[in-house]
């Protein structure tokens, strides 16, 4: 009974993981905001005006989609400062678009928008993020634009016969970009994807 009791004082002491989601506007922030409450996560959605000062103690943060031609305009905040930070972060659509934009790449408008389910097929063994997921996948995509030059340091993790960059990853497996929306349920193995970032978030805050 002692140690049955020690372990669960010492489960529930343990600490929650700290990741907030930035808010560009997307039609779909809350789901990815519900998906870390789902996996036990202290979660909350921030404006993308919030200052660095008032950021809580971090363990990882996500940029959010947003309207269409944000992700290209350079439009979103302080997301610049925040990709300055020295933690996890994953960008979703526009949250993607920018973040190849900051680290030296480049977007564009997509000759071929996708809208509803698309199949996806991972590239450099899918990297960090796609990790236990199938080579080839459904996902959800809404996008009128697209990254097609990924940063120096970068590296392609999945691609369509449409868009080349469905997503993408630093070699230091620290910024992460995904074209699609894996909030969405219609994203075959979205939950797995938020999973692996918790896992990458919770790996980064022990070292």
């Amino acid at each position: 009974m002692f140690m049955g009791g020690t372990r669960c004082v010492l489960i529930m002491a343990e600490r929650k993981l700290v990741i907030d989601v930035v808010d560009n506007g997307g039609q779909w922030t809350h789901r990815e905001w519900r998906m870390l409450r789902y996996l036990g996560v202290d979660t909350q959605i921030i404006d993308n005006t919030t200052p660095l000062a008032e950021l809580r103690e971090l363990d990882g943060l996500i940029l959010s989609g947003g309207a269409a031609r944000i992700g290209l305009s350079g439009d979103l905040g302080n997301c610049a400062a925040f990709l300055g930070l020295d933690i996890p972060i994953l960008g979703i659509c526009a949250g993607h678009q920018f973040m190849a934009r900051h680290y030296g790449g480049d977007a564009r408008e997509s000759p071929e928008p996708e809208f509803g389910a698309m199949q996806i097929r991972l590239e450099n063994g899918g990297g960090a993020i796609f990790a236990n997921t199938a080579d080839s996948q459904t996902v959800w995509e809404s996008h009128n634009d697209e990254v097609h030059v990924v940063p120096d340091g970068f590296f392609i993790t999945a691609s369509s016969d449409s868009c080349k960059v469905q997503g993408m990853e630093n070699n230091e497996a620290t910024r992460f970009g995904l074209q699609f929306h894996p909030e969405v349920n219609d994203s075959e193995y979205g939950k797995e994807m938020f999973e692996n970032f918790v896992n990458i978030c919770r790996d980064a805050s022990s070292n």
